[in-house]
């Protein structure tokens, strides 16, 4: 069974997302959650959320049980970009660039299932 959640537009570099994400790739998901809450970043409060949600999926719509679950897959994609000014000295204009990520987590239980009759 797998089950995937997804948070678009997170208000956060990808940059900065992606060294949070890379410590809990493949891990079980009591694992993953123990590292996320002794992580002190957004990030790591960003992606517990998608990974709660995940685990939620896996656990109400497929039947799963959560102490099979792990971490399939997992990646952070940039959005989109919002583009602001900030003035800068001696009359010049600098700009911002506020970047944003699609936060991806999918769990697996590492059971497959075949629909029969399809």
């Amino acid at each position: 069974m797998e089950a995937y959640a997804i948070h678009k537009s997170a208000m956060i570099a990808p940059r900065k997302a992606r060294m949070t994400m890379d410590l809990v790739r493949g891990k079980k998901i009591a694992n993953a959650r123990a590292i996320l809450e002794t992580t002190n970043t957004k990030a790591s409060r960003l992606i517990m959320k998608v990974l709660n949600s995940a685990v939620a999926n896996a656990v109400n719509n497929n039947g799963a049980n959560e102490s099979d679950l792990f971490i399939s897959e997992c990646y952070i994609n940039p959005g989109q970009v919002y583009k602001r000014i900030k003035f800068a000295s001696r009359g010049n204009v600098d700009r911002r660039d506020k970047r944003t990520s699609h936060i991806f987590v999918k769990v697996s239980d590492g059971k497959n299932t075949v629909k029969e009759g399809a």
